[in-house]
């Protein structure tokens, strides 16, 4: 596996349709879930994109803390393709992702929006949840959070 931490205005063409077909392939596609990706956030995002063989089958993007929220970095997007799951391959995207936040954002907890049927694997990542689920997009999700210092 080869890693890639790029800003928006570093992506490549090819690296935006590369990682917007990974996104609608699983979230639209595969989970049945039509709602718009393209929320006009990505410009703000650090992009971590995971390939193999020089295809990308990973992904996440990543913001500091105040973009999306005054008192957390976010993490988002957290994708592969279906056929790659099971590998550890979704567990190094995530323990990359946080060790970004980590060097750029300090021990800043992490905030990521979870889908509740993952909670299992991001409970093993070091996420733990608060409060109430809520629907996302017509599945439902729960608020978890990545603290350095438990």
């Amino acid at each position: 596996m080869e890693w890639s931490f790029k800003e928006y205005d570093d992506l490549k063409l090819s690296e935006l349709y590369d990682l917007l077909k990974l996104r609608a392939t699983v979230f639209v596609l595969e989970q049945s879930c039509a709602y718009l990706d393209l929320d006009g956030k990505d410009s703000e995002a650090t992009h971590l994109m995971g390939y193999k063989n020089n295809k990308l089958i990973a992904y996440s993007r990543i913001f500091a803390p105040g973009v999306i929220e005054k008192n957390y970095a976010r993490i988002g997007r957290i994708v592969t393709y279906k056929k790659y799951r099971g590998k550890g391959i979704g567990y190094n995207l995530v323990q990359k992702s946080i060790g970004f936040c980590k060097e750029r954002f300090g021990n800043n907890i992490i905030k990521i929006s979870a889908q509740v049927y993952l909670k299992k694997f991001y409970n093993q990542c070091g996420f733990v949840e608060k409060g109430r689920t809520y629907m996302e997009d017509g599945i439902p999700h729960f608020a978890m959070y990545f603290n350095h210092r438990q």
